[in-house]
């Protein structure tokens, strides 16, 4: 019966859910939650991401699945939370749908300026169903936790604690209200994570931080074989060399590269070709600009990104250790 029921669910369309205004509106079903159907083509195959990289988050999620034995015995909330950071054009959201994709889960986009309270907070998190992923975008926009009660308190409206705090927020996230429903991931998204609280950011509440970058070499080999079809041996050996020579100065997301190649598809070496003189000129826009110091010892781009991390969370994270591994390979070692 559990076989015939996981295979039904996973033929099952899955759904984008959305909250509507303070959780007032209702859906046919009577649920704060209205909802379309999830037909995002997004999965890990056409993500453009280093492969490795790729393995590690699709292992873990695996691994967080197939956990359920694991997470009750050791007295733990069947829950895993993801931090998705880097520059906005990244990928961020086609991970996310990747996630939902790779897991056959449906997608609760959480929209905290429709939420008015804690209360109402807590209302739509219990009635989010298991099996889903529970998303907060741009979580550095879309929350001034820390001043929106003195603020509201100060003008005289809903000073009676009718505001999403910091606490509602950590609750939501890893408190005893986040343990309504199992198997469930929450996946927060910034672009700056520098700006975040580290009190989010810690394990328990965001387990696993994934930096997000520019293109690298292997990104822009994946995005050329999405676009426009090339296959490993089908470009020379001067472009490959001379695209891997440029792309990790040119601070181009993949983002820029998908529209460079979808502007070009029907004229192959044409898209490519374009493709290289754009990033050519990025790499000498940020050698003017300063932008990348590494030959003179300095921090690169990259080295960037990890330092934000590192003044956030006040702990040595590097990139490489960033994606922890899996809970349940730590408690079999």
């Amino acid at each position: 019966m559990e076989t015939a029921n996981e295979i039904r669910r996973k033929n099952q369309d899955r759904l984008l859910y959305t909250n509507s205004r303070g959780g007032g509106g209702m859906d046919s079903r009577g649920l704060p939650w209205e909802s379309v159907p999830f037909k995002h083509p997004s999965t890990f195959e056409t993500l453009a991401m280093d492969p490795a990289k790729k393995r590690r988050i699709m292992e873990d999620l695996k691994d967080f699945a197939e956990c359920e034995s694991f997470y009750r015995k050791t007295g733990r909330a069947w829950k895993r939370g993801y931090l998705l950071y880097g520059p906005p054009g990244t990928g961020k959201s086609s991970m996310i749908a990747a996630m939902a994709n790779y897991l056959g889960y449906d997608i609760y986009d959480l929209e905290l300026a429709e939420v008015r309270s804690n209360s109402e907070l807590r209302k739509l998190l219990m009635k989010t169903s298991s099996k889903s992923i529970i998303v907060i975008e741009d979580i550095d926009c879309s929350i001034e936790l820390k001043n929106r009660s003195s603020k509201k308190k100060q003008r005289g409206d809903e000073g009676n604690g009718n505001t999403i705090t910091l606490s509602g927020l950590l609750n939501f996230t890893d408190g005893l209200w986040s343990c309504c429903g199992s198997e469930r991931i929450f996946v927060f998204t910034t672009n700056h994570i520098e700006k975040l609280d580290p009190a989010l950011l810690r394990s328990g509440r965001m387990d696993m931080h994934i930096y997000m970058s520019y293109c690298t070499f292997a990104s822009v080999k994946i995005l050329l074989k999405n676009y426009l079809g090339y296959e490993e041996g089908d470009l020379s050996d001067d472009v490959l060399k001379e695209l891997e020579r440029v792309v990790d100065k040119a601070e181009i997301t993949p983002a820029d590269v998908s529209e460079a190649l979808i502007k070009n598809r029907r004229d192959k070496e044409r898209a490519v070709r374009e493709l290289l003189e754009d990033m050519k000129r990025r790499v000498e826009k940020n050698e003017k600009n300063g932008k990348l110091r590494g030959l003179n010892g300095s921090l690169t781009v990259a080295d960037d990104a990890e330092e934000q991390e590192k003044r956030a969370l006040d702990s040595p994270y590097g990139e490489e250790e960033e994606i922890e591994d899996s809970i349940c390979k730590n408690s079999e070692d």
